[in-house]
């Protein structure tokens, strides 16, 4: 069996932020004893992952490493019509992906003690995101 949501996410500054808990609120589990949970955004300047839920710092250190390694105003780029956080946003979406896919074992998502879902918000002002929420089981 597959069932589908689609979740509206308010905007979010610039940066990384745990969204399972949205995500989780969202989406009905109960009753499935194995089976898949994919989550995809339907965006090109933002990304999901998955990480660390317990440090916030985990968070603010994957942006500042995201910022050095694809810095903005970069003098090759061509795309800069959209500002100077556009084309790094492209780059640092495909670079980290569109979706993740999680395990589900009797009615929970089986991630690990410390995992954790995250929106990557590569935009100043990305504004409101949409996720593609698909179960299967």
């Amino acid at each position: 069996m597959v069932t589908q949501y689609n979740i509206d996410l308010a905007s979010y500054p610039r940066g990384f932020h745990l969204i399972t808990d949205q995500i989780l609120s969202r989406v009905d589990l109960s009753g499935i004893a194995a089976g898949l949970l994919n989550v995809f955004i339907k965006h090109t300047s933002a990304s999901l992952t998955i990480n660390e839920n317990a440090d916030p710092t985990v968070r603010s250190d994957f942006e500042s490493h995201f910022n050095a390694s694809v810095p903005e105003n970069a003098s090759y780029y061509q795309h800069t019509h959209e500002g100077p956080d556009d084309m790094p946003a492209h780059l640092k979406a495909s670079t980290l992906g569109s979706s993740v896919t999680i395990p589900i074992t009797n009615g929970r998502l089986n991630l690990g003690t410390w995992q954790g879902i995250y929106l990557g918000e590569h935009r100043d002002h990305g504004g409101n995101r949409k996720l593609v929420v698909t179960v299967y089981s």
